[in-house]
């Protein structure tokens, strides 16, 4: 028996690295729980792969989950990064779905707001994310492109790089976004690395689903995660009364709700309703829409 950490995943198979470095495409054994990355596990030699045996019990597991399935994107995170960019214009409801994903799994999030260099698009998008600095989440500003002189410095990038030191950090972000850009621009090489092992998988048993793990650093203490792309957002692992404690803004206001159970949308003597109504509020009423639209949605789930 081996021990080894989960770097890619492809459908079922995944690829293992010993603590040597070396990678061996692993499957389950039978039916048992599907192995993602992040996940330590203890795994068996079969001729030129592996039969994994036991998955470590997980610290965190960072999952979107609709009516339909589950995807889990990886396990045992230190922060999740949101990657956003001024244009195209980013949805402000995926955003705050994949903040509340984080927060239901104690994961730290950041937020990097991309294409600074575009002037008043990028001025537009950085107001919009204003109550989420007022919330306390880092939100940083990038540029990945027009890529700068060797040598020039990049205060943005090193400010973002200085987060990621000593973490496992999942990269999350829509199409156009640059999440592609950015890790290649930390991870050299990162592009021919991921080729190559898709052309060793792609024989007809293995599918590609391009959730690949990254070494940022020799001593690989830090590590980045690339995650395959996305359209919606499902929560419905989270319930209905426990969205609000997810939503920093909504949480802070709710403590001087009149009744334990209120749901923050009708109720008389409810706190949120009382903040909102309140000028300047302390919650924008975007928020408090996206929050009553996403407790709707999980209170029907239930049902």
């Amino acid at each position: 028996m081996q021990q080894g950490l989960v770097v890619a995943g492809y459908g079922r198979h995944v690829l293992v690295e010993t603590a040597q470095g070396t990678r061996v495409i692993c499957h389950p054994r039978g039916k048992k729980g599907q192995a993602v990355v992040g996940d330590q596990v203890d795994w068996l030699a079969s001729q030129d792969e592996g039969t994994i045996e036991r998955i470590t019990p997980r610290r965190n597991l960072f999952y979107r989950q609709d009516e339909i399935r589950t995807k889990a994107f990886a396990a045992n995170l230190d922060q999740v990064l949101i990657l956003l960019a001024a244009e195209p214009e980013f949805s402000e409801s995926q955003l705050a779905r994949a903040l509340i994903a984080a927060e239901a799994e104690g994961i730290a999030p950041l937020i990097a707001l991309n294409k600074s260099d575009l002037g008043a698009a990028f001025a537009q998008a950085w107001q919009r994310l204003a109550p989420y600095r007022q919330m306390g989440y880092t939100v940083l500003p990038l540029a990945l492109a027009p890529r700068t002189e060797a040598g020039r410095a990049e205060p943005e990038l090193d400010a973002l790089q200085a987060m990621l030191v000593g973490k496992t950090t999942l990269v999350l972000g829509p199409s156009g976004a640059g999440k592609s850009t950015l890790i290649n621009r930390l991870v050299p090489g990162a592009q021919v690395l991921t080729n190559e092992i898709s052309h060793a998988l792609n024989s007809g048993k293995h599918t590609t689903t391009r959730t690949s793990w990254y070494w940022l650093d020799r001593a690989r203490g830090s590590a980045l995660i690339d995650s395959p792309g996305f359209q919606e957002f499902g929560l419905n692992h989270v319930g209905a009364m426990q969205l609000a404690r997810h939503m920093p803004d909504i949480w802070a206001q709710a403590q001087a709700c009149k009744f334990h159970n209120c749901t923050h949308v009708h109720e008389p003597g409810c706190g949120v309703l009382a903040a909102l109504a309140r000028v300047p509020s302390p919650i924008s009423p975007t928020r408090h829409r996206m929050y009553a639209e996403l407790f709707a949605q999980a209170s029907h789930s239930r049902y």
